[in-house]
């Protein structure tokens, strides 16, 4: 009786390395063509996010199948090896996407980009374990195996007009080292998956997370440049009036899930500024 609503609980949870989220990792805007992100942390390190050659950046569709392994990882009490299988398609029912053909090729492809992306740190990533900022470079997923269907499954394939023959069945992947020792280490932010998923806006959800990592290491009450906002989102606008107008409804998507209570954006002579009040 007593282990059904812890399962409930660990359902409704993603746990996050807060050292990786404190970094800009996927590109929030569909237009971009960025070659690389780069980033200057706050203690001087620099950060990079590298695409395999002739591929793009991370964006809004891995960044959810992001959250999603993480919430996964949690739901099975965080195995040692850091191994994760799932079908496909029970993946995407719970990310809440439509199971198609193109949400198939999405996934696989998020999945392969995670694990070719470098993430590339000079003191810049914070090793929990070792207690200081690490150099070197690690994905987020150190293995990623996407199992075909066997034929007697394909076959039946065909009674179904959304699917395709070649459709993927089951996907095995590894989370990085890097990650897990962080999260066994207790190095962490938490989401609550519903609220995360209630997020429209791939700002919004990004934003979210950050504004935990805030939560976590200053309190209620948080205030930043919005240029350095944006660089640590990242957002490809630069103009103030530009990223105000890309926040705004961020900000009220985030108001109104009751992650906030209030957001302000105000200017200090030639600095703007955001004043965020957390909910508690």
């Amino acid at each position: 009786m007593s282990q059904a609503p812890r399962r409930r609980q660990l359902a409704r949870t993603v746990i996050l390395d807060r050292a990786l989220e404190s970094l800009p990792l996927f590109r929030l805007s569909d237009s971009g063509e960025e070659v690389a992100i780069s980033y200057t942390a706050d203690g001087g390190g620099r950060w990079r996010v590298l695409p395999a050659p002739g591929e793009r950046l991370p964006g809004t569709f891995d960044q959810d199948v992001y959250v999603e392994l993480l919430r996964r990882y949690h739901e099975a009490d965080a195995p040692a090896d850091g191994g994760l299988t799932f079908t496909l398609h029970a993946f995407l029912r719970t990310m809440g996407r439509r199971v198609d053909g193109r949400t198939y090729e999405q996934l696989r492809s998020a999945l392969n980009r995670l694990q070719r992306t470098s993430l590339e740190s000079t003191n810049a990533w914070f090793d929990a374990s070792a207690g200081a900022l690490w150099t070197g470079q690690f994905p987020v997923l150190a293995a990623v195996s996407i199992d075909r269907r066997r034929q007697t499954d394909r076959d039946q394939l065909a009674l179904f007009h959304s699917l395709t023959n070649n459709e993927p069945g089951d996907a095995h992947v590894t989370l990085a080292p890097q990650l897990r020792s962080n999260i066994e280490a207790g190095f962490t932010i938490a989401l609550v998956a519903a609220r995360y998923q209630q997020l429209s806006s791939p700002v919004a959800r990004r934003l979210y997370r950050v504004l935990q990592v805030a939560r976590t290491e200053v309190g209620r009450s948080w205030q930043v440049p919005l240029e350095r906002l944006a660089e640590q989102l990242p957002l490809s606008q630069r103009y103030p009036s530009h990223l105000q107008r890309v926040l705004q409804p961020a900000h009220e998507m985030l108001l109104a899930a009751g992650v906030l209570r209030s957001a302000a954006i105000t200017q200090d002579g030639k600095i703007w500024l955001v004043n965020y009040q957390l909910a508690e």
